[in-house]
Protein backbone atom coordinates (compact mmCIF):
# COMPACT_ATOMS: atom_id res chain seq x y z
CA UNK A 1 0.00 0.00 0.00
CA UNK A 2 1.57 3.53 -0.96
CA UNK A 3 0.17 5.61 2.04
CA UNK A 4 1.16 9.06 0.45
CA UNK A 5 -1.57 8.26 -2.76
CA UNK A 6 -3.60 5.74 -0.77
CA UNK A 7 -6.31 8.66 -0.07
CA UNK A 8 -9.83 6.35 0.50
CA UNK A 9 -10.36 7.15 4.16
CA UNK A 10 -13.88 6.53 5.54
CA UNK A 11 -13.91 10.57 6.27
CA UNK A 12 -12.92 12.56 3.38
CA UNK A 13 -9.11 14.47 4.82
CA UNK A 14 -9.08 18.37 4.65
CA UNK A 15 -5.75 17.92 4.72
CA UNK A 16 -2.27 16.27 4.17
CA UNK A 17 1.13 16.77 5.79
CA UNK A 18 4.21 14.90 5.15
CA UNK A 19 7.86 15.74 5.70
CA UNK A 20 10.66 14.80 2.86
CA UNK A 21 13.81 14.64 1.41
CA UNK A 22 14.01 16.33 -1.75
CA UNK A 23 15.35 15.40 -4.76
CA UNK A 24 15.59 16.31 -8.75
CA UNK A 25 12.56 14.41 -9.43
CA UNK A 26 10.34 14.67 -6.09
CA UNK A 27 7.94 17.68 -7.45
CA UNK A 28 6.41 15.66 -9.82
CA UNK A 29 5.41 12.81 -6.85
CA UNK A 30 4.02 16.01 -4.67
CA UNK A 31 2.23 17.05 -8.03
CA UNK A 32 0.54 14.19 -8.10
CA UNK A 33 -0.61 13.84 -4.49
CA UNK A 34 -1.55 17.75 -4.79
CA UNK A 35 -3.76 17.04 -7.69
CA UNK A 36 -5.30 13.65 -5.86
CA UNK A 37 -6.43 15.98 -3.19
CA UNK A 38 -8.11 18.40 -5.60
CA UNK A 39 -10.34 16.19 -7.22
CA UNK A 40 -11.24 14.91 -4.08
CA UNK A 41 -11.96 18.47 -2.70
CA UNK A 42 -13.24 19.31 -6.06
CA UNK A 43 -10.94 21.95 -6.80
CA UNK A 44 -9.79 20.52 -9.86
CA UNK A 45 -9.96 23.98 -11.68
CA UNK A 46 -7.09 24.80 -8.94
CA UNK A 47 -4.61 22.25 -10.63
CA UNK A 48 -2.85 24.20 -12.56
CA UNK A 49 -1.75 26.94 -10.81
CA UNK A 50 -1.30 25.02 -7.72
CA UNK A 51 1.13 22.72 -8.93
CA UNK A 52 3.48 24.99 -10.74
CA UNK A 53 3.23 26.79 -7.55
CA UNK A 54 4.01 23.64 -5.73
CA UNK A 55 6.69 22.88 -8.10
CA UNK A 56 8.61 25.94 -7.60
CA UNK A 57 9.19 25.76 -3.77
CA UNK A 58 10.02 22.40 -3.60
CA UNK A 59 12.96 23.30 -6.42
CA UNK A 60 13.71 26.30 -4.07
CA UNK A 61 14.37 23.58 -1.25
CA UNK A 62 16.15 21.20 -3.82
CA UNK A 63 18.26 24.33 -4.50
CA UNK A 64 19.13 26.76 -1.03
CA UNK A 65 18.59 23.56 1.48
CA UNK A 66 21.43 21.61 2.88
CA UNK A 67 20.14 18.22 3.52
CA UNK A 68 17.04 19.30 1.05
CA UNK A 69 14.30 18.25 3.93
CA UNK A 70 10.77 19.67 3.55
CA UNK A 71 7.71 19.19 5.23
CA UNK A 72 4.51 19.92 2.50
CA UNK A 73 1.00 21.11 3.96
CA UNK A 74 -2.01 20.95 1.72
CA UNK A 75 -5.32 22.20 3.17
CA UNK A 76 -8.59 22.68 1.88
CA UNK A 77 -10.06 26.01 3.32
CA UNK A 78 -13.10 27.13 2.81
CA UNK A 79 -11.53 29.78 0.47
CA UNK A 80 -9.85 27.57 -1.54
CA UNK A 81 -6.26 25.74 -1.01
CA UNK A 82 -3.76 26.72 0.79
CA UNK A 83 -0.06 24.81 0.27
CA UNK A 84 2.89 25.62 2.72
CA UNK A 85 6.50 24.27 2.62
CA UNK A 86 8.70 23.90 5.11
CA UNK A 87 12.03 24.08 5.97
CA UNK A 88 15.14 24.40 8.79
CA UNK A 89 16.98 26.93 7.14
CA UNK A 90 16.11 30.64 9.31
CA UNK A 91 15.99 33.67 7.36
CA UNK A 92 14.16 34.83 4.39
CA UNK A 93 15.93 35.12 1.26
CA UNK A 94 14.87 38.15 -0.98
CA UNK A 95 15.27 36.82 -4.63
CA UNK A 96 17.21 39.50 -6.99
CA UNK A 97 15.04 39.79 -9.99
CA UNK A 98 16.02 37.26 -13.04
CA UNK A 99 16.88 39.66 -15.88
CA UNK A 100 15.74 38.59 -19.40
CA UNK A 101 18.62 35.87 -20.02
CA UNK A 102 19.04 34.69 -16.90
CA UNK A 103 18.00 30.63 -16.38
CA UNK A 104 17.10 30.90 -12.70
CA UNK A 105 15.32 33.67 -10.34
CA UNK A 106 11.57 33.35 -11.71
CA UNK A 107 10.36 31.23 -9.06
CA UNK A 108 8.36 33.33 -6.74
CA UNK A 109 7.33 35.72 -9.47
CA UNK A 110 5.70 32.52 -10.80
CA UNK A 111 4.04 31.78 -7.72
CA UNK A 112 3.13 35.39 -7.36
CA UNK A 113 1.82 35.40 -11.13
CA UNK A 114 -0.26 31.99 -10.65
CA UNK A 115 -1.64 32.13 -7.01
CA UNK A 116 -4.05 34.83 -5.32
CA UNK A 117 -1.68 35.04 -2.11
CA UNK A 118 1.77 33.95 -0.90
CA UNK A 119 4.23 34.60 1.61
CA UNK A 120 6.91 34.17 4.19
CA UNK A 121 6.57 33.46 7.67
CA UNK A 122 9.79 32.92 10.14
CA UNK A 123 9.25 29.87 12.43
CA UNK A 124 11.57 28.71 15.18
CA UNK A 125 13.15 26.08 13.53
CA UNK A 126 13.19 27.82 10.14
CA UNK A 127 10.58 29.13 7.84
CA UNK A 128 7.69 28.58 5.89
CA UNK A 129 6.83 29.61 2.56
CA UNK A 130 2.93 29.50 1.67
CA UNK A 131 0.96 30.09 -1.37
CA UNK A 132 -2.96 30.17 -1.21
CA UNK A 133 -5.59 29.87 -3.90
CA UNK A 134 -8.79 31.23 -4.39
CA UNK A 135 -11.49 28.84 -5.69
CA UNK A 136 -14.82 30.30 -7.82
CA UNK A 137 -17.74 30.59 -5.84
CA UNK A 138 -15.97 31.00 -2.27
CA UNK A 139 -16.60 33.52 0.24
CA UNK A 140 -15.22 36.78 -0.53
CA UNK A 141 -14.41 35.51 -4.18
CA UNK A 142 -16.36 36.60 -7.28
Amino acid sequence: MNHATDLYPPVLATSYRMGFTVGEHSAGHMRRILRIFLTRWELDRLSDSATLALTELVANVVRHVPGRRCSVLMLREPYGLRVEVADAVPGVVIAKLAGPLEERGRGLALVEAVTDRWGVDGTATGKTVWFECDAEGAPGHA
